[in-house]
């Protein structure tokens, strides 16, 4: 693990191109991600669900609600760049949708989103072609293009990334 407590995995993964095993160790972690966010906040009061991951970070609630929408970026980023050639992708302030109130909600809404959200893009993720893989989508704020490799490869990094913040916080906490 990162000494570093806002990666705990270390930095995020960009590869233009993955191996056919490295794809579906990807497509394994986002199968069991619902579940394993479930189980990560499971049994939690709400004085803890409103308890930040780190000194200056989101709360456990922050973490999961921007899953959900992360993760609903990414399913549309992956239509798009199956649809589309090298769509450039809208960025979004992460920071300022935390701050929104719809992540005061209770994070059932959430789980619940990425359980359906989870449904509906493994499917189309299972679906992509070998030569798909290399399709590509633009960051515009990064001034990057990507491809749906790199995709599947930040997203599952992402799920494993953001549940680790919640379960490194519960084990320092001793929850």
């Amino acid at each position: 693990m990162n000494a570093d407590p806002r990666y705990p995995l270390g930095p995020m993964p960009t590869p233009l191109e993955l191996s056919a095993p490295e794809r579906e160790e990807a497509l394994e972690y986002l199968r069991r991600l619902p579940g394993e966010l479930r189980a990560a906040v499971d049994g939690l009061s709400n004085t803890q669900l409103d308890t930040p991951y780190r000194e200056g970070g989101w709360t456990v609630r922050q973490v999961v609600h921007h899953l959900a929408e992360s993760h609903m970026n990414a399913f549309i980023r992956v239509k798009l760049a199956l649809t589309e050639e090298n769509p450039v992708i809208k960025p979004y302030e992460e920071d300022l949708w935390a701050e929104l109130p719809d992540h005061q909600l209770p994070p059932e809404i959430s789980l619940t989103l990425v359980d359906a959200l989870h449904a509906r893009l493994l499917p189309v993720l299972e679906g992509v072609t070998l030569t798909e893989w290399s399709r590509a989508w633009t960051h515009p704020a990064q001034g990057r293009t990507y491809t749906l490799d790199s995709l599947l490869a930040l997203y599952a990094w992402h799920g494993r990334h953001h549940a680790r913040h919640i379960t490194g916080l519960r084990e320092r906490e001793g929850w």
